[in-house]
């Protein structure tokens, strides 16, 4: 049976395991840390990604481990609806709904499905060759083998640079902070995943169990004094229940990075070595989709891998299917980030105007466009 080795132990690669070992193949987790450690504090499971987690019968796991989002609501930056998306019509439609969850919970859930057995950690990946099979150099020393490797190890992929023409990360000058708070926010908020537009930056926020509430801010980097940049002075006009959300939040935990994406490629494979997530496809985060498109490739993959059919075939129609729907994410999440920091005052007050007035059968075909996964399905 052919060896499939996985870079990287992210939502990705872990989904991506989990469906081959479902199929009954040899695989085998590479991850660069010492431990499954979550990157990021809370995420959001969407309907599309819930759907392929029923098909490898866990998410009924998911579910109980987080909490369901029934609506997702843009407001002001006094938390004053702009836009409501009400996800119960797609609940009844699909089975399944959209869940908010701690990071590590998740990926601990994958680990123990896969076996911890089928996951090498401390394994940093150097480079591949490629001959009439794959050796694989990690930072440690060891060499280990494989028939083909599917390469989910993030933006700046080790796999993709050294296989693939140069890609280009985008920056969009936007600084992000990532966090959980230990705060009870009004009853009102159950089940809500809500999203505050002020002037250049945008808080975000949503529970992920009976105790916290995982929460993001995002600031134009123009707005942000390189000596101060300090999260309750840089919302400090926002809602009351924004500022509470950060004060309740250890300082220590809370992740800070740069909003970045990749330009979208064309090829995403190289003879017997293959790209899945954000190795492939980056995107912001404004559409909560960058792990649920990565849990699409992985279930795709392991629909067409077949022991019998040329593993550059298997490559070829998977790009085929996915990188349409792919590439619309990134490019409609890029959109979004810039229509949700604009810092002219005119156009803002345009902007949250036409919210309002956008029918909610606008904002359910886009919906659907993105919950819909019967195209990675055969009929």
């Amino acid at each position: 049976m052919k060896r499939i080795a996985i870079i990287g132990a992210g939502i990705g690669g872990l989904t991506a395991a989990l469906a081959f070992k479902q199929k009954g193949f040899n695989v085998t987790v590479y991850e660069s840390a010492a431990e499954i450690k979550p990157v990021g504090a809370g995420i959001g499971i969407a309907n599309n990604a819930m759907q392929i987690f029923k098909k490898l019968g866990i998410h009924e796991k998911i579910e109980k481990a987080g909490v369901k989002v029934s609506s997702m609501n843009i407001t002001d930056h006094k938390l004053r609806s702009l836009s409501v998306m009400d996800l119960k019509e797609f609940e009844v439609k699909y089975g399944v709904c959209n869940i908010s969850i701690h990071r590590a919970v998740l990926q601990n859930i994958l680990a123990e499905e896969i076996g911890f057995e089928n996951i090498k950690l401390s394994k940093r990946l150097l480079k591949i060759e490629q001959n009439e099979n794959v050796k694989l150099f990690f930072e440690d020393g060891s060499i280990e083998t494989a028939d083909v490797v599917i390469a989910a190890d993030g933006i700046k992929s080790v796999v993709r640079n050294q296989f693939f023409d140069r890609s280009q990360i985008r920056d969009t000058k936007q600084i992000c902070w990532r966090g959980v708070s230990k705060v009870l926010l009004p009853k009102d908020y159950n089940n809500k995943a809500v999203e505050a537009w002020g002037k250049g930056k945008r808080f975000g926020f949503v529970q992920i169990n009976d105790q916290d509430i995982y929460w993001y801010a995002v600031v134009n980097e123009s707005l942000i004094n390189q000596h101060d940049d300090n999260l309750h002075d840089l919302f400090t006009d926002f809602n009351n229940d924004v500022l509470d959300i950060i004060k309740n939040t250890s300082e220590d935990t809370v992740i800070k990075n740069r909003i970045i994406d990749l330009k979208p490629i064309h090829k995403w494979y190289n003879k017997t070595v293959c790209l899945l997530g954000d190795a492939a496809h980056a995107t912001t985060p404004n559409l909560g989709q960058g792990a649920c498109q990565a849990i699409e490739d992985a279930y795709m993959l392991a629909e067409l891998y077949q022991e019998d059919k040329p593993i550059e075939t298997v490559f070829k129609e998977y790009q085929k299917r996915r990188i349409k729907k792919a590439h619309s994410i990134v490019n409609s999440s890029w959109r979004i980030g810039e229509i949700a920091h604009l810092e002219n005052s005119f156009a803002i007050y345009l902007r949250n105007l036409l919210m309002r007035c956008i029918p909610t059968s606008a904002n359910n075909k886009q919906l659907q466009s993105i919950f819909n996964v019967d195209y990675l399905i055969d009929k």
